[in-house]
């Protein structure tokens, strides 16, 4: 037992909501005669032993509580008498002890050896045994109350049985030592009347399993006794004695202390003992014969014992504090709360977290808490559901936001369907459009395992609202009944006249089923029974036949989107750097005529950063300069300026008009233009004068500028949707940009920093914005927190920049795929592989060479149906700012001059991947990848499918530098081919066609001419 509670404990104690239990001093013992058993170990058989060798140190044995005190000779007889404590007596029945008497008078029983004089013989009919007869009667008479028996196990169990019997009084307690005894030895022991034996305990290091085992292995003598320590053993720190000391008189039903122990230390461990012993004294479970069991695993730094409801937690590290979380310790109790015991160094935090001081241990009780007591049951719900509809797929947590696809496509729904018995379920997908209310049926299917699926086509675009409906179906319950009898030889004259029964209950108001059950009736057995189980009945039944036990579920959103929502090739430009003249600013009309460049190298999509007005307050110079020159068109991410805010243009690119016929020459080249929607503002944006209430204002009267640390944006400030002046004004302003931007043609928005922006606003406009207008499409540039990314798609957003920019190895490539596609997200986030961007230029871009560009592309175009690049990338540009993944001489901060045709570009490389990315529905989805084993880890390896048999094997080397040899193997098995079988491949970058034999084929991927390879397969046959 350990001190009253410091305030600090208390007060920790109470916010856990356990009481702390406060001990008394033992009081003082009575008055006993010489040999009386202590009352205590009577009623309790729990005693606590203290070993003394010096009178001294049995002066103030009885101040300590205990009830025992051990003595190896006579030599202190008197003196612990006087004491008033029950006396035992160490003894080893086969040996003596140097220079005993008894030598002299019988050195023919001896024989001397490492362990001293043993006994020569040692039987229950020799006279040695008869002596040692006399000699515990003597003991007896001379007061002693017991035996601590050492090495037990060394003397016969049939010398221990005429010892035992001849001690006559049955009170008279023996304890077996045993130390390092064998399990026959151990078994030899049991049964022979031993009161306790003693435990390994006190060698255990808090940690190691082989607890839990010493007990169970000496458990059939007796009950256990725990040393403090092992005997003889001096020179413990107090905090490591403290914890011997707790841990023993907790452990088990007794426990030993030697009297020079409690002052090895060098402090007075006295009162330590007292307050243990009236801990032991005042808790009952702590006297149950059993000792405590280790629930910890090995090798825990915070030990857990159970001891009939009774706790014991020990640091078993002497200099390091520690902390056991609350899981790790509550399921030991069970229903049950933790209430310590007096003092204690634990720390408890409510959720029944557990921290120790070095050394320490604690002591805990089952508080047991009243189980839940609900309110009985009424009478039964007869009509709740009969049947489950589970594990509906696809859905997005639990329909709350929409499952996305993409129009045309056929999805895939899948559910359990459960009832009791062996009666047959039916069960359809009733699905319709969101703007309608009439619903379009598709049967499910039984697929195996109480699993279900349906087909169902996306006609149109925008919202669909799903449910699965499920139901008992008698009719082919009851097909299926006789045709199992018929097939059997049991007559179904009976059941034949049930089937008609259920046609009759079915036919009302089906005039067809209601003529063919007239021709039924007369029909022979045989007729009957082959017309009732035709397929064509049973079909027919399904839809007419009252649905018993029906069931519908919660409804469940698809959204279907348009195709470039799932499938496109982006390219960003800046339109100001189109000019071909970094001296002078690119218009719109430049632009058109950089259209068929961009358009050979078959992109889909020509996305712009922003076009609007730029901030001249702290506009940015050169490379991010705070002071920007003269000269110095600032970055076009600072918004707003006395021309205008984000629904207006940038003076020098063009007129409204101008864009307008960008966006018509665009679409005649294949192209649609995306715009950038950035909510943030220039110092100077209109609104900042005109709508001082959308902003958060500082004390000092300036507004916070923005900073995405350690970027710093001083030439941006941010507008705040959650100032009184700004609900609902702010958000409908917002929504309204983007509104005049569809009206100008644009379906396609790139979203800056999403993230950083409310959800709600999210949901709300987007929403908005897609009621008119279903084929908008919203990417989110989200570089954040996964889940967040994963937020933002489920409110709204068709697509999101990754984390593909920083994943370079072949690890960390096929564990963020194998993410995307086989868990939650898979249902309603689509990855935008971007390579780059204007902010970003990646550190393995910046020295990996043109090897390193096309592996970039390679991946990106192959593993999502979404990728983009920023201009730049086709001519390697790499140039960083050193120690940064920024472009040395930014676009965002000057206008720039491009040549298209610098030496070592891959824009043949590019215009290929796109062209093959068009060509094979492969290539259209992200979902759709499966990696393959290949022999080199520098070598990513993997294929891709479609649903119209189109398949692609694709391998990337990873290593810009060097030539990658790998060993590809062929996954024949999905064709239906054997490990032998010839697939007829086509390599789509070099027009090649060859056939493939066997499983296992070598490649050799050069990152100086192409660091990757695209096989379209087929089947030899087929080929």
């Amino acid at each position: 037992m350990m001190d009253a509670a410091s305030p600090h404990d208390r007060r920790a104690i109470a916010r856990a909501g356990r009481a702390a239990v406060e001990i008394t001093p033992a009081s003082a013992p009575d008055a006993r005669k010489p040999g009386a058993l202590p009352t205590a170990v009577a009623e309790h058989r729990a005693p606590a032993i203290l070993r003394v060798a010096h009178a001294a140190e049995i002066t103030d044995a009885a101040t300590l509580g205990g009830n025992f005190l051990l003595l190896a000779d006579d030599a202190l007889l008197d003196p612990a008498r006087a004491a008033g404590l029950g006396l035992l007596r160490e003894i080893s029945v086969d040996r003596a002890a140097p220079g005993d008497a008894l030598l002299e008078e019988h050195p023919d029983w001896f024989v001397h050896g490492k362990r001293g004089p043993v006994f020569r013989h040692l039987s229950d009919t020799d006279a040695t045994v008869d002596w040692w007869e006399a000699e515990l009667a003597r003991l007896l008479d001379a007061g002693y109350a017991g035996f601590y028996c050492r090495d037990a196990h060394l003397t016969a169990p049939a010398v221990w049985a005429r010892l035992r019997g001849a001690a006559r009084r049955p009170d008279i307690m023996f304890i077996a030592e045993c130390f390092g005894a064998t399990p026959a030895e151990i078994l030899d022991l049991s049964g022979l009347g031993f009161d306790f034996v003693v435990s390994s305990s006190c060698w255990w290091d808090f940690s190691q399993s082989w607890l839990n085992e010493d007990a169970a292995r000496i458990s059939p003598i007796g009950p256990a006794i725990a040393w403090a320590a092992p005997p003889g053993t001096t020179g413990w720190t107090r905090t490591a004695a403290i914890r011997a000391l707790r841990f023993a008189a907790t452990y088990a039903p007794g426990w030993l202390v030697e009297a020079r122990f409690l002052s090895s230390p060098g402090d007075d461990l006295r009162a330590e003992v007292a307050r243990l012993n009236a801990l032991r004294h005042a808790r009952r479970e702590l006297r149950a014969e059993v000792p405590a069991k280790l629930r910890s695993s090995p090798g825990a730094r915070l030990a857990v014992l159970e001891r009939r409801g009774f706790i014991i937690t020990a640091n078993a590290s002497l200099e390091h504090e520690v902390t056991q979380p609350g899981a790790a310790i509550l399921p030991v109790l069970g229903a049950a709360r933790l209430q310590t015991l007096g003092e204690t160094a634990a720390e408890i935090t409510p959720d029944g977290a557990v921290t120790l001081a070095p050394g320490g241990v604690c002591f805990f009780t089952r508080a047991e808490p009243e189980p839940v007591v609900l309110p009985p049951a009424e009478n039964p719900d007869c009509r709740a559901p009969r049947i489950a509809i589970e594990a509906i797929t696809p859905q997005v947590d639990n329909g709350r936001y929409p499952v996305r696809h993409t129009v045309g496509e056929l999805v895939t729904i899948e559910a359990d369907l459960i009832a009791d018995g062996h009666g047959k379920l039916a069960g359809e997908v009733l699905v319709r459009p969101a703007d309608e209310g009439k619903t379009q049926a598709y049967p499910l299917m039984l697929i195996a395992n109480d699993r279900w699926r349906a087909l169902v086509p996306l006609e149109r675009m925008g919202r669909y609202v799903y449910t699965v409906s499920a139901w008992q179906d008698a009719f082919a319950s009851f097909a299926h009944e006789v045709r199992e009898k018929h097939a059997a030889g049991v007559p179904t004259r009976l059941e034949l006249q049930e089937g008609l029964a259920l046609v009759a209950e079915a036919a009302p108001g089906h005039d067809s089923l209601s003529a063919m059950l007239a021709r039924l009736q007369d029909l022979p057995e045989d007729e009957l029974r082959t017309m009732l189980l035709s397929d064509m009945m049973v079909a027919r039944m399904r839809q007419a036949a009252p649905r018993k036990f029906l069931v519908t579920s919660h409804e469940i959103i698809v959204d279907a989107e348009r195709r470039s929502a799932s499938f496109a090739s982006w390219y960003e430009i800046f339109p100001r750097s189109q000019s071909g003249d970094p001296a002078r600013h690119g218009t719109f009309k430049d632009v058109i005529g950089q259209l068929p460049r961009i358009a050979a190298m078959n992109f889909d999509v020509l996305y712009f950063p922003p076009i609007h007005p730029i901030g001249e307050i702290n506009r940015k110079g050169r490379n991010n300069a705070l002071q920007a020159g003269p000269s110095d068109p600032g970055s076009p991410y600072a918004i707003g300026s006395k021309e205008g805010g984000h629904d207006a243009l940038h003076p020098e690119l063009g007129t409204v008009h101008d864009f307008r016929a960008l966006v018509a020459a665009a679409k005649d080249h294949g192209l649609e233009v995306a715009l950038d929607f950035a909510i943030q503002c220039a110092p100077d944006h209109p609104w900042v004068t005109e709508h001082p209430e959308w902003f958060d204002w500082r004390p000092d009267g300036s507004l916070r500028y923005a900073e995405n640390p350690p970027k710093k944006y001083e030439d941006i400030v941010n507008v705040d949707f959650y100032t009184e002046g700004a609900q609902p004004s702010l958000w409908i302003a917002l929504r309204d940009v983007v509104q005049f931007w569809v009206d100008q043609g644009i379906r396609l928005f790139r979203v800056d920093n999403p993230h950083t922006k409310p959800f709600p606003f999210w949901e709300w406009m987007i929403a908005d914005i897609r009621a008119r207008h279903p084929d908008t499409v919203f990417l989110a540039e989200a570089f954040t927190r996964p889940k967040v990314m994963y937020r933002l798609a489920k409110i709204g957003f068709s697509q999101s920049y990754t984390y593909f920019t920083w994943r370079n190895t072949k690890t960390e490539i096929q564990d963020y795929l194998t993410e995307l596609t086989t868990t939650a997200p898979k249902d309603f986030f689509r990855p935008h592989f971007f390579v780059n961007t204007p902010d970003i230029n990646p550190v393995f871009l910046q020295t990996s060479g043109r090897g390193g560009f096309l592996i970039r592309a390679a991946l990106a175009t192959t593993l999502s149906g979404l990728w983009g690049m920023y201009n730049g990338f086709e001519l390697c540009e790499a140039q960083p700012v050193p120690g940064k993944e920024e472009y040395l001489n930014s676009e965002k901060y000057e206008i720039k001059a491009w040549d298209c045709d610098r030496k070592g570009n891959i824009v043949a490389e590019i215009s290929q991947l796109n062209r093959i990315r068009r060509a094979n529905a492969a290539l259209h989805s992200h979902l759709n990848v499966e990696f393959l084993p290949c022999d080199n880890p520098q070598v990513v390896y993997f294929r891709k499918f479609a649903s119209d048999g189109n398949t692609l094997l694709i391998a990337i080397s990873l290593d810009p530098l060097n030539v990658q040899d790998a060993t590809i193997e062929l996954p024949l098995w999905r064709l239906g081919l054997p490990d032998n079988g010839m697939l007829a491949a086509e390599d789509l970058m070099r027009a090649q066609k060859f056939v493939w034999s066997g499983k296992f084929q070598p490649v050799r991927l050069n990152p100086f001419e192409q660091p990757f390879c695209i096989w379209r397969v087929t089947s030899a046959d087929q080929g």
